[in-house]
């Protein structure tokens, strides 16, 4: 048997903000897994047949209905609970609805992050924070090399804004009131994350999968567009590595990283669709140019100080990342009644032995 991250999470207290969300609901799976005792917050699943509701996580977890925009109930939670870790995924996380309901946009991901660092400066106990953004927190200047973490920060879209608004806020309360021993917090950003159970609207990948079960040809809108596409265990595997640093105290930790594939591992919104397609088995794809809103073509990260800090790489190639992500569609629509959970554990357990191969440094 394995050993991951040194076995830190094992018998500690994990929060998971946006637990009902794609990336919330994989993390508390592999929390859950790593035999921590994990509570979630979020509001109720959006989508039928998301990842949380079929992988049954209800009854795995611990979750409430929680509005992180409520500073008084994440505060109440938080000392209730007494958790050693804190990981902060819920967000509004798309850019089109950022446009439909940018008020939302903001109170969410700018206050809601902020409410959760307050809760954290206010917290009588040692704890370690892990707070997400996104790679969209840059402004993109559709530069052909990858973002480092001291590149500017804005976005034109509401989303991107208050993504990089978030990061101002959590780099204010990092210098100002995190520089201690129990408290430390840290700053991510993954982009265009994707596996099992995505069921969000205006996503390549699920909408890719959408239109294959009925049969359906996939609608591309920017076949050309680039993206580094990671399988979602990638960027939690750094969230995780990052979390056993930062509870040892060490300072240095607490900034930004980014974690992503290998610059050679960016592919094009065309190229993913077609993997998709060959796994798969059938389908086909129609190339249609409306928009209905600005997207960024081309988007890349330099995850080298990821790779240089904290000795973490990715596991998986863009091949494995569609393979995994197409199987657990596949297993999802051809044995609607299976156990999902035990599916999404069985992948983590493959891509844990991918890990071990590929001498990343948290197994052994």
């Amino acid at each position: 048997m394995s050993s991951c991250f040194n076995n830190i999470y094992k018998d500690k207290r994990v929060l998971v903000t946006g637990v009902t969300g794609f990336k919330g609901s994989w993390l508390s799976l592999w929390l859950h897994k790593l035999g921590a005792e994990v509570l979630g917050i979020s509001l109720e699943s959006q989508y039928p047949n998301d990842h949380f509701q079929v992988a049954c996580l209800e009854n795995k977890i611990t979750s409430l209905v929680r509005d992180i925009r409520i500073y008084e109930d994440i505060s109440k939670e938080v000392n209730d609970f007494k958790p050693q870790f804190i990981f902060h995924l819920a967000a509004q996380a798309l850019v089109g609805t950022s446009y439909s309901e940018p008020k939302k946009t903001f109170d969410t991901n700018v206050m809601g992050t902020l409410n959760i660092l307050e809760t954290l400066r206010n917290y009588s106990l040692p704890c370690t924070g892990v707070i997400i953004t996104s790679d969209k927190c840059y402004k993109n200047v559709e530069q052909i090399w990858g973002y480092r973490e001291d590149d500017i920060l804005g976005g034109d879209d509401p989303y991107s804004a208050s993504k990089g608004s978030a990061e101002l806020v959590i780099n204010s309360y990092m210098k100002s009131f995190f520089k201690e021993k129990e408290k430390n917090i840290a700053s991510v950003r993954a982009g265009n994350v994707i596996g099992g159970g995505d069921r969000s609207e205006f996503r390549l990948v699920p909408d890719c999968f959408e239109a294959l079960s009925q049969g359906k040809p996939i609608i591309l809108r920017n076949p050309h567009s680039t993206r580094p596409w990671q399988h979602v265990l990638d960027p939690l595997s750094g969230y995780l590595v990052l979390g056993t640093e930062l509870v040892k105290g060490d300072s240095k930790f607490q900034t930004s990283y980014n974690f992503g594939p290998s610059i050679d591992e960016t592919h094009t919104v065309k190229e993913v669709a077609k993997e998709i397609i060959d796994i798969w088995g059938s389908g086909e794809i129609e190339i249609k140019s409306e928009e209905n809103f600005y997207e960024s073509s081309l988007l890349q990260l330099d995850c080298t100080k990821a790779r240089s800090m904290l000795n973490w790489k990715p596991t998986l190639s863009f091949k494995e990342t569609i393979k995994f992500t197409t199987e657990w569609y596949k297993y999802n629509f051809e044995e609607p009644d299976a156990d999902m959970y035990t599916f999404g554990v069985d992948q983590i357990d493959a891509y844990e032995k991918l890990a071990l191969i590929n001498n990343c440094s948290w197994i052994k």
